[in-house]
């Protein structure tokens, strides 16, 4: 019996530390910029174990003032554009996904921008039923916590933009030669038509695809209300 009750104990501590530690962990970012992620840890890792990779890490935190007023209209555009109006989850877009998966139907996923900062800044890129909960834990709190532009901001800072780039200033800096306050609609779409494998495709040679992808998201920008964020 003491076994067990020390068993417990250590599990009721874990529990708790976890609790205090994650909700300290997102209070504090509410404030100050995210120094790193478990993705660039990865990344690092794993450009430090090939050869044909030079070691990089290339970001620089902006606030949403310094960052032009279309990349938000963009990725709401691309990723989530019920944004402003969910507390982190689009169920409707889940449910979509979940029957298309059922008819064996691959659809896009259903992932939130909230989701995507919560993964980004606190968890691992594997799938899973235990990340997937975690995520869910973490979308919760930010919402909870942080205003929707501070959700924003965060995920403009630390969204993977390329091969050991990091962030909408490190990415405008790469592609296009200038700070990300001075990017235009055109190029902001492009950025945001790359995100889902940032590296693999390249905003400043888009292929075909890239540019159609392009064309939709400035049509999606136009149709939207403005998000308001940025400068």
């Amino acid at each position: 019996m003491k076994l067990i009750r020390r068993f417990f104990r250590l599990i009721f501590k874990i529990i708790l530390w976890f609790f205090i530690l994650s909700i300290g962990f997102t209070i504090l970012y509410r404030f100050v910029p995210v120094p790193i992620t478990p993705l660039m840890v990865i990344r690092l890792w794993e450009q430090a174990w090939d050869e044909k990779k030079d070691i990089r890490l290339t970001k620089d935190w902006v606030s949403m003032s310094k960052i032009s007023r279309h990349m938000p209209q963009a990725v709401v555009a691309a990723e989530d554009q019920k944004f402003l109006d969910h507390w982190g989850f689009d169920m409707e877009a889940m449910e979509k996904a979940w029957e298309g998966n059922k008819r064996g139907k691959r659809i896009k996923g259903a992932s939130t921008i909230t989701q995507q900062t919560a993964k980004n800044v606190f968890l691992w890129p594997n799938r899973n039923f235990v990340r997937k909960g975690l995520e869910a834990y973490f979308t919760l709190l930010m919402e909870l916590l942080w205003s929707k532009e501070r959700i924003m901001e965060v995920y403009l800072n630390v969204i993977e933009m390329g091969d050991g780039i990091y962030g909408i200033e490190a990415a405008a800096q790469t592609y296009f030669k200038k700070p990300a306050a001075k990017l235009n609609r055109s190029e902001a779409a492009v950025i945001a038509a790359v995100l889902p494998n940032p590296r693999r495709w390249n905003p400043s040679r888009p292929t075909g695809y890239i540019r159609g992808r392009q064309s939709w998201i400035m049509r999606q920008m136009n149709n939207l209300a403005p998000v308001g964020m940025g400068n």
